[in-house]
């Protein structure tokens, strides 16, 4: 895995684990060694696709399944798109994983907004679909946002300066 990946997986399992740690301490069972293992892990496909249109979350899902990480493979292959969210659930660990992916662009904590313009430059390029598809991703990415800091005593934007 290249260096920029690495970093951006560690600035990803750090919003990851204070995110998952707010919702423990407010009395939600969520496992703390399934959030920091899929957060660091979640792009561990990415350097294999990088030269082809091949998805990243699948690959790394495969990956994790070949190497027995069964309880991880699905926190992988969601940190994209998350394909069973459900908004009235029980907050879990593939949630936390995808938010926070969300807030991490390269090695830096950003705002849901600066990430989506990112991603839109990068992926989009011009191409209508697939700008509308990030940008229906990223409206249930701001309904996952909610629902992860409805019991927190901090908000989004201290994110940055709680892994400081």
């Amino acid at each position: 895995m290249p260096d920029n990946i690495k970093a951006h997986s560690i600035v990803v399992e750090k919003i990851a684990y204070v995110i998952a740690m707010g919702n423990i301490d407010a009395g939600l069972n969520i496992s703390i060694e399934k959030v920091i293992a899929g957060s660091l892990m979640h792009d561990i496909g990415k350097s294999l696709c990088l030269n082809s249109k091949d998805d990243h979350a699948a690959k790394g899902m495969d990956i994790c399944i070949q190497n027995n990480f069964f309880e991880i493979a699905d926190i992988v292959m969601e940190h994209i798109r998350l394909k069973k969210y459900e908004p009235e659930g029980t907050v879990n660990a593939g949630e936390i994983v995808y938010y926070a992916d969300k807030r991490v662009n390269h090695d830096r904590v950003v705002s849901l907004e600066e990430r989506l313009e990112y991603l839109l430059v990068r992926y989009a390029k011009n191409k209508e679909i697939i700008g509308q598809l990030i940008k229906d991703n990223f409206k249930e990415c701001r309904e996952v946002e909610k629902k992860l800091f409805a019991r927190l005593s901090f908000r989004p934007e201290d994110l940055a300066e709680m892994i400081r």
